[in-house]
């Protein structure tokens, strides 16, 4: 990969955004917003977009919403955020109460995760080198 954008098939391809179901907007915004640090591109009623180089949209899912739309809410979301120095990002982290599932782990390719929760339960991960 040499950019962020790639072709295939003579399209571009690239990440516009990615959506998180949330049961909770307003304490979202504030972990994202807050406690993260993530600047507000856009928000409405029921969402609100977060720069992360893509949009980060966080989702809102309402109380009356079927089985399918709540199982959204509270899952392993797969989204790896990039951190220059995981050690200071997961200490900064835990000072500020963000609930990880463990300390940063080491893989065996090299890089290092710590897996995290956001109020609604979602887990994201942090990498770093």
């Amino acid at each position: 990969m040499t950019s962020a954008r790639t072709e295939s098939r003579g399209h571009a391809l690239r990440l516009q955004g990615l959506r998180v179901f949330v049961d909770d907007l307003a304490a979202a915004r504030r972990f994202y917003h807050e406690i993260l640090g993530l600047p507000i591109t856009w928000q409405d009623a029921a969402a609100i977009g977060f720069d992360l180089g893509a949009d980060l949209i966080v989702e809102a899912v309402g109380q009356d919403a079927d089985a399918e739309g709540r199982a959204l809410v509270g899952r392993f979301v797969g989204c790896t955020i990039a951190v220059d120095d995981i050690a200071a990002a997961y200490a900064a982290l835990t000072a500020k109460q963000v609930k990880f599932t463990g300390p940063p782990e080491r893989q065996d390719w090299g890089g290092v995760f710590a897996h995290f929760e956001d109020p609604s339960r979602n887990v994201l991960t942090l990498l770093g080198g």
